[in-house]
């Protein structure tokens, strides 16, 4: 019998809370039981093993920068709408660090293609669209601008930058004005 208040979405929220708190990578059965004061056991009525518990936290992460994403970019175009997506991604990750880690969470390709990872998908193409570039290119534009988010973000979480004078919000601006000039310049197929 399921314990009483216990579900899926309590369990997803308390292990998202969770990852924040300890890194996502630290998430466990055992963790999330402890915040309950329940047994593992009793969280496998609900969630069918840690590896869907974190890809529900995986899903939850997507749809919560999904969520941002649109509201940033709506009514926004070219070099706004590059910087306010940007922005809610850098945000996202230094606000949340285990949910940004779990949204790096490999999903299988159903989960991914119906739920919050292709939303993300489309709300990145849709930046572009001011861009106007063919496929394959928007597609090389899509991984180019994943690459250099994850990427800066990824440092400046890690503490990379924090040992040099230049300012850190400086650097990720002028990262965006090179983004934006290489996309408007883009190289033909």
């Amino acid at each position: 019998m399921a314990r009483a208040g216990l579900n899926a979405e309590r369990l997803t929220q308390a292990a998202a809370d969770l990852a924040d708190e300890v890194g996502f990578e630290n998430v466990t059965i055992s963790a999330v039981a402890r915040r309950f004061g329940v047994t593992n056991a009793s969280l496998y009525s609900h969630v069918k093993n840690l590896q869907d518990l974190k890809a529900r936290v995986a899903a939850h992460a997507l749809a919560e920068l999904a969520d941002r994403a649109a509201a940033a970019l709506a009514g926004r175009a070219g070099r706004d709408a590059l910087a306010a997506f940007a922005s809610v991604y850098r945000d996202f990750a230094k606000e949340h660090p285990g949910l940004y880690a779990a949204a790096q969470f490999r999903l299988d390709p159903e989960t991914a293609a119906a739920g919050a990872a292709r939303r993300n998908a489309e709300l990145t193409r849709a930046l572009l669209h001011a861009y106007t570039l063919p496929e394959p290119d928007e597609t090389d534009a899509v991984r180019l601008l994943g690459s250099v988010f994850h990427g800066y973000v990824s440092l400046e979480i890690a503490g990379a930058f924090s040992n040099h004078p230049r300012d850190i919000d400086a650097s990720w601006s002028k990262a965006l004005d090179a983004l934006d000039t290489a996309l408007r310049n883009w190289p033909s197929s």
